[in-house]
């Protein structure tokens, strides 16, 4: 079962293809597939062992994990109104919380130490009523590292993160996440119990074509790290809030903000890394976002680049087989490779001020050149000539300086900095000094300028 719109026929086979032979190989009961480009479906495709059963669109799947980057947005949102700071410790909100000094944004980020899992028995096949409390969650020692060192996977910490979402909305996570995200982005086949039409969850004999059907827990208490069922179209809008932003949920700005690294990778990882809520992969040298998840009987994975305006979900029921978080990956590679995103036509920018144009051009930071670039909404572009190094966009500030948007530059002022007569001596830089000429010794160059200028060297 395939469907497609705007691909071309060898994308579309290309994806089938992929697909197929995943779940041919992985040998997994059904397989359900959709790629989206520029907000739009453009292909979606299904494999089945029973044959006139195969899923759509509409068939929900668990998500396990994916459940946490819906999450970390209840958490975003509520920073956003101003109802706590990342840098707050947990126990700020949540006393009786029992996990220490660590902070929300760590919990976010996978940095507090606490344990990859749950006290025995395995929280993933056993009901919730089995840990009805945050101590049953965390267990005697829920720590394993010192916070805020390095990344170490929790699921207990995104249990304490729905814990506060709970605690500062006086509601239930599953309404909180119901009112605030799920019904302004109309996902309305996401819900944290199975509605038909769902798949069943099965594990297949690593060694035999036989299968076994999988339980479908209530997590209970850890429901914020792996509860919900969805899927492929509700994924995919989700997907797209997570590259545009969505002011009834969360700005762009703070969806941006989710998507950068916030975590020391894993050692000897250096293409992979963790936002808030987010995954971050290094694939063929694209950039993908999103997230993987699993509960016995499922996997699924959701990835998506901004670069190329491309994302791609994977929903499969089996405990084990299909690599999906590759297959979803492989997805948004054949589309974005066999179909590059063709580029808005060039405008001129709507007004011109003449002063900031002024700015423009080559500018010296000592002996090195950079070009500054004036943008829309006044913002400004500072990058080095040739080569690569230290560049930001800049966002204008009402007091008429510049704050930097990313790179080394990132949260830096960016000042002009006028001489008595009010012309522009130099660029400020978080102290750093940039001048129409190398070394100019007519403006404030830290340290002063050799009185004897520019020599050559004497035969």
């Amino acid at each position: 079962m395939t469907s497609s719109e705007e691909l071309l026929p060898a994308s579309s086979r290309a994806l089938l293809h992929r697909i197929a032979t995943a779940q041919a190989e992985g040998r997994t009961p059904s397989l359900v597939a959709a790629v989206q480009r520029g907000g739009r479906i453009v292909w979606s495709g299904s494999r089945t062992c029973v044959d006139g059963h195969a899923p759509d669109g509409d068939t929900q799947f668990r998500i396990g994990s994916i459940t946490k980057t819906l999450t970390a947005v209840l958490v975003l949102r509520l920073r956003d109104e101003g109802l706590l700071d990342l840098d707050d410790p947990l126990e700020k909100h949540l006393p009786d919380a029992g996990a220490g000094e660590v902070t929300i944004h760590q919990l976010l980020a996978h940095s507090a130490g606490l344990a990859a899992e749950t006290p025995a028995p395995w929280w993933e096949r056993t009901p919730g009523t089995t840990r009805p409390t945050l101590a049953d969650v965390l267990g005697e020692q829920p720590r394993m590292h010192p916070p805020g060192r390095r990344h170490h996977y929790s699921n207990p910490g995104y249990t304490l993160l729905g814990a506060l979402v709970e605690r500062v909305r006086g509601d239930s996570w599953a309404e909180v996440l119901r009112r605030e995200i799920l019904e302004p982005l109309g996902m309305d086949r996401t819900t944290p119990q199975a509605q038909d039409p769902h798949a069943g969850g099965w594990a297949v004999h690593p060694w035999a074509d036989v299968m076994l059907s999988e339980p479908a827990e209530d997590l209970g208490l850890m429901a914020p790290a792996g509860q919900l069922w969805s899927t492929t179209t509700d994924l995919l809008r989700f997907a797209s809030f997570l590259e545009r932003g969505d002011d009834r949920v969360l700005s762009a700005s703070s969806v941006q903000e989710m998507r950068a690294p916030a975590a020391p990778s894993e050692a000897g990882d250096r293409d992979g890394a963790y936002g808030l809520g987010l995954q971050v992969l290094r694939v063929a040298g694209r950039t993908l976002l999103g997230h993987s998840g699993s509960l016995p009987g499922f996997l699924a994975a959701l990835w998506f680049s901004v670069e190329d305006d491309v994302a791609a979900v994977v929903l499969t029921n089996a405990t084990s087989g299909p690599l999906v978080s590759t297959i979803a990956a492989d997805l948004v590679g054949i589309v974005a490779d066999a179909e590059p995103r063709i580029p808005e036509p060039w405008r001129p920018l709507p007004e011109v001020d003449d002063e900031l144009l002024a700015l423009t051009g080559p500018w010296y930071w000592g002996t090195q050149v950079h070009t500054l670039k004036l943008l829309a909404g006044r913002g400004l572009e500072l990058r080095p000539l040739r080569g690569a190094g230290r560049g930001a966009r800049f966002e204008a500030r009402p007091d008429g300086t510049w704050v930097g948007l990313d790179g080394y530059y990132a949260g830096e002022t960016l000042q002009v900095r006028r001489a008595e007569d009010g012309t522009v001596d130099h660029l400020d830089l978080g102290s750093f000094v940039f001048t129409r000429e190398p070394y100019d010794a007519s403006a404030a160059i830290p340290g002063g300028v050799d009185g004897a200028g520019w020599q050559g060297l004497a035969p």
